[in-house]
């Protein structure tokens, strides 16, 4: 575990496991690395996967880059450079996975492959109510308030009846501690204000879309106000979409197994001619 300052002046902590490839993981709006603890000791089996905290989330100092999600993507961008890397397959879920979009439309020579889980490029009427509560939480509750909100909005109905659910959700409490709740306030409200349906055109690197079947946050097919998989699945030149079922929107906790199955295949499947 290591950290690096980027040119703007944030100390980003980070930590790389395993060895090959390199793949990053970039996290949702709260959990900051945790988001992938249960990914990354699969994907390391077959990759050197890179998880960080974004400036303003977990480890790291600094606060969100003005600019909204572009900003956060040249941070991130900056990051890769800082580390000595070039190119790389990326992996953002939620909120990470609109960051890596903005990354892979805007700075296209670092991206390798990409696998993008569990996000909406324009949010509907729906999902701005829902993340207007989680703000209140923030600013009323704290933290471990949001991690209980978003959980019940977040997990299939089946998860609760796991043995380890209970254990998943007290990890989820904790990683949401660490995580300065006006971050977490920045960061919605960058996801509110803008509609990045049009950078999805932008993407040229091979795609991989992984939706939850129950995913109420995030669903493949939201309302007619929103922008999801279900309206943009077909822009993206090289893409293919996955829908687990019995999974919610956090799917790399409550189907890891079948996460990383997929991103291993598809990100190890060799190049079309």
């Amino acid at each position: 575990m290591s950290t690096v300052t980027l040119p703007g002046g944030e100390t980003v902590w980070y930590k790389r496991t395993g060895s090959g490839s390199p793949l990053l993981h970039i996290h949702g709006s709260a959990f900051g690395h945790r988001n992938f603890e249960k990914l990354t000791p699969l994907s390391a089996l077959d990759f050197e996967v890179i998880d960080f905290d974004l400036p303003g989330f977990g480890q790291s100092q600094g606060e969100p880059r003005a600019g909204g999600l572009e900003g956060i993507a040249a941070q991130v961008f900056d990051f890769i450079h800082a580390l000595g890397l070039t190119r790389l397959h990326v992996h953002g879920t939620s909120f990470g996975a609109l960051v890596g979009l903005n990354l892979a439309a805007r700075y296209p020579e670092v991206i390798d492959r990409l696998v993008l889980s569990c996000f909406l490029a324009r949010y509907d009427l729906a999902a701005r109510m829902m993340r207007s509560t989680w703000r209140r939480a923030a600013r009323d509750s704290g933290m471990q308030a949001v991690a209980d909100l978003t959980a019940v909005a977040g997990f299939s109905r089946s998860f609760y009846e796991r043995p380890e659910a209970e254990a998943q959700l007290a990890s989820m409490r904790e990683a949401f501690s660490d995580t300065d709740p006006a971050a977490f306030i920045a960061s919605t409200e960058a996801i509110e204000k803008t509609d990045q349906t049009p950078l999805v055109a932008k993407i040229s690197a091979p795609t991989l879309l992984i939706a939850g079947e129950e995913d109420n946050m995030t669903p493949f097919d939201p309302a007619p106000s929103g922008s999801g998989f279900a309206q943009f699945k077909d822009v993206i030149p090289d893409c293919e979409t996955v829908v687990l079922s019995e999974c919610g929107h956090y799917l790399v906790l409550e189907q890891p197994d079948k996460a990383a199955e997929l991103v291993k295949e598809f990100l190890l499947r060799p190049a079309s001619a």
